[in-house]
């Protein structure tokens, strides 16, 4: 009778605990979509993971820089436990993400936690030059000021310039060819930055471009 009472009671207690994380995983990403830092602080001091996934794969601090939950990122980043280079499916970084919304002052911070500027594969940078704000560009300003690979290459062999030719601001273009990216290079379909530019009808980039190669190769031909 006595064993049966006592394994009711871990029954009991296993199932409250169940029902218990259950309810605190509820809780935990709605606390992020609505950037509710107390709730997070809660569930974190009590010891909920903060590395905890939702059902897509994502963590809490990428799903808090994709909704533009400030307060709720600097709660979880706050916590030493929070692993700053968890990658979701498509191996983005929560710095990566951070450059692709030009959120500078989460660049930052999570800079100063030493995420990852050089991970392999797509980059932060690749991120950042894809935008068209001034946000972006400070935020690849601040990349590379942390040593950020400027001609990083994607898997595919795409450079930032590349992405920034097709996708970003002409500033952006500019501002990495003042800081030595490479116009000459070919990705693996042997695309350099220029037709990056011309296969989106961008011909004032595409001519910037054109006249950066020049300077480097004075005997190159037209593009």
């Amino acid at each position: 009778m006595i064993k049966r009472r006592a394994l009711v009671l871990v029954a009991g207690a296993s199932a409250a605990s169940t029902l218990a994380l259950a309810g605190s995983y509820e809780d935990f990403f709605t606390a992020i979509l609505r950037d509710d830092p107390d709730t997070i602080t809660a569930l974190l001091r009590r010891g909920f993971d903060p590395n905890t996934r939702d059902a897509k794969g994502q963590v809490g601090l990428v799903i808090a820089l994709q909704q533009e939950s400030g307060k709720a990122f600097d709660a979880l980043l706050a916590s030493r436990q929070t692993q700053v280079e968890a990658r979701n499916a498509q191996d983005e970084s929560p710095l990566m993400m951070a450059a692709i919304k030009g959120n500078v002052d989460a660049v930052q911070k999570l800079i100063a936690r030493e995420a990852g500027v050089n991970k392999t594969g797509w980059t932060p940078l690749h991120y950042a030059a894809s935008g068209g704000t001034d946000q972006h560009l400070r935020v690849a300003a601040l990349l590379l000021e942390n040593h950020a690979y400027i001609d990083a290459a994607s898997p595919n062999g795409t450079t930032p310039l590349m992405m920034a030719s097709q996708y970003g601001s002409a500033d952006i273009v500019k501002f990495l060819l003042d800081e030595g990216a490479d116009p000459t290079l070919k990705n693996r379909l042997g695309l350099t930055a220029v037709n990056f530019a011309q296969r989106v009808s961008r011909s004032e980039v595409a001519a910037q471009l054109a006249a950066a190669i020049r300077k480097r190769q004075p005997n190159a031909g037209s593009w």
